[in-house]
């Protein structure tokens, strides 16, 4: 067929990806290289996609000694001398993950092993890379002989660009990517994570696979459109391409029962058989059109979730923690939620802290209606729960992701801070989530405080004082002033403090504010969505707590 074809099976190939039309690729220009990928240009050439892939590989910053096609000739024979390729054992880093054949031929299967072999010779610091037999055989796909595959693979795991990620190597790795995944499907697939919560002992087992989706069960020529943007824009691609595929299975799939006793397995099965319903071109379009956290802000996240782990010891492959166990039954009380409820929750908060235990912290029918109590119990903890039940039995309450101890740095004044991931949310009389909390009603500041003389500085903007000079280390990574030097006129305030009230904003308009005897609320709301108010207009606390995170 061409001379890239060598381990193809044609027969079972897409007839449109042997398309022959003479096309070349000229531009250099990142932006114009990303719009090709993404449109497919050259999608429909297989010799075109193969030089493309060579050129693009081919500019990876690597280490001094990356092994070259030379390197796998001189070792290939002594790895593996006489045995039969198609028996020959994986290496235990890739965790017994999926070989798929991708319409290789007989000798191309073959070659797959011989190659991860010789891979594993070259790279002793590889210790978990569950996609690279899925990576290995794409490749091959588009090279000349086992030699060039071997050398391709190798410069995508030996870069050393610190900005630029490829694939996963280590456990620690892996399992912080599968933990951000799961913060980005709580954030952008709200309808599909409710689902998974309530068909899963443990959410974030499904999520574990979201690299498997991708690597494993995406049909060849899906991967290879996926594979195709990956190469230019790295793996934030990849995030995009799961969530995609997870907002696709919950539409298709919706008010149907589930196939299989496992909610893991049903999604396997859609995206094996995704061609039913979803074309690769649509998959891509729905990828980007979410609007998705920068990759800066992403990786961000990905290394507090790394540093969760490391602190929990968790560094190599063991069983995970079922995070619905987290919250253990016998060791829980509440006077405002059930374990049940409390588990629901435990879904909402980022990963890294769904490791954690509850600890109660405050609590008014053992510390009494007191702002400035409320305030030293809950210092020195991050981040905290707030829940609150009212006397009409209404319950809602709030993730907040920063210490209190931060209100301090404003003085008098009411102090703003916080991050992105604070949410405010309603258990009673119905279960809602709003996200991504902002405080944009200074009205609230003023109603109930009118001789502090707070309304100076709107609550919309950030005043300089109230910005932490040094991260902490549990802070939230995304949407924080501290992180990003955002500018005090446009930098989002999620909670505020002061001696005379408690604000948390909330997203979609909701707002909380408390007074300071701790006894009457109110919030503030406009039903965009048509999401139904936090609680009512105003309202008196039965019991409040606050709960810490321990580990």
């Amino acid at each position: 067929m061409d001379e890239y074809g060598r381990f193809v099976d044609w027969d079972k190939m897409d007839v449109s990806a042997q398309s022959q039309d003479t096309k070349e690729l000229t531009c250099t220009e990142f932006q114009e290289l990303k719009q090709l990928a993404r449109q497919g240009y050259w999608a429909k050439n297989h010799s075109l996609r193969a030089k493309v892939y060579h050129k693009l590989i081919s500019s990876i910053p690597c280490r001094t000694v990356t092994p070259d096609a030379n390197v796998y000739r001189d070792i290939v024979v002594k790895i593996v001398g006489k045995r039969s390729s198609s028996s020959l054992p994986l290496p235990e880093f890739v965790d017994n993950s999926l070989v798929p054949t991708y319409c290789l031929n007989a000798e191309g299967i073959g070659a797959v092993r011989k190659i991860i072999l010789c891979i594993a010779n070259q790279f002793p610091d590889i210790s978990f890379c569950p996609a690279l037999p899925a990576v290995t055989a794409l490749l091959l796909h588009y090279s000349k002989d086992e030699a060039e595959c071997f050398e391709q693979v190798c410069r995508i795991l030996a870069c050393n660009d610190p900005s630029k990620r490829l694939i996963d190597q280590t456990f620690l790795a892996f399992e912080s990517s599968c933990m951000t995944f799961g913060d980005l499907v709580n954030k952008y697939c709200q309808a599909a994570h409710k689902l998974m919560v309530a068909v899963s002992e443990d959410v974030l087992e499904v999520y574990s696979d979201w690299q498997r989706w991708l690597f494993g069960e995406l049909p060849m020529a899906y991967v290879a459109r996926v594979f195709d943007v990956f190469l230019v824009e790295g793996y934030k691609v990849l995030y995009r391409i799961a969530l995609a595929l997870l907002k696709f299975f919950h539409k298709v799939r919706a008010g149907q029962p589930l196939e299989s006793d496992s909610i893991q397995q049903d999604i396997r099965a859609f995206v094996r058989d995704i061609a039913k319903s979803v074309s690769p071109e649509r998959l891509l379009e729905k990828a980007f059109a979410i609007r998705l956290f920068s990759r800066k802000e992403i990786q961000l996240l990905q290394m507090a979730n790394e540093k969760a782990l490391q602190q929990k010891g968790i560094t190599v492959k063991q069983k995970r923690q079922n995070v619905h166990l987290a919250v253990h039954a016998e060791n829980f009380k509440s006077e405002i939620v059930s374990v049940k409820e409390m588990r629901d929750i435990w879904s909402w908060i980022p990963e890294r802290f769904a490791l954690c235990q509850p600890l109660l912290l405050f609590t008014t029918l053992e510390h009494g209606c007191s702002l400035s109590r409320f305030y030293s119990h809950s210092e020195g903890h991050e981040p905290t729960l707030l829940l609150i039940k009212t006397t009409a039995k209404e319950v809602c309450g709030a993730y907040l992701s920063t210490d209190w101890s931060e209100r301090r740095r404003g003085g008098n004044k009411l102090s703003f801070f916080g991050t992105g991931e604070c949410f405010v949310f309603r258990l009673q009389p119905e279960v809602e989530r709003y996200e991504w909390v902002i405080i944009k009603h200074p009205e609230l500041a003023t109603a109930g405080a009118e001789t502090e003389n707070h309304s100076s500085p709107a609550l919309s903007t950030l005043s300089s004082g109230s910005v932490p000079s040094e991260p902490s280390d549990r802070l939230s990574p995304f949407l924080a002033a501290r992180h990003f030097n955002l500018p005090s006129k446009t930098a989002s305030m999620f909670m505020a403090g002061s001696s005379e009230c408690i604000i948390v904003g909330g997203g979609d308009g909701q707002a909380l504010y408390l007074d300071a005897d701790l006894n009457h609320g109110r919030t503030s709301h406009c039903n965009t969505f048509n999401n139904q108010p936090l609680c009512s207009e105003t309202f008196q606390i039965s019991v409040l707590e606050v709960w810490g995170f321990r580990d």
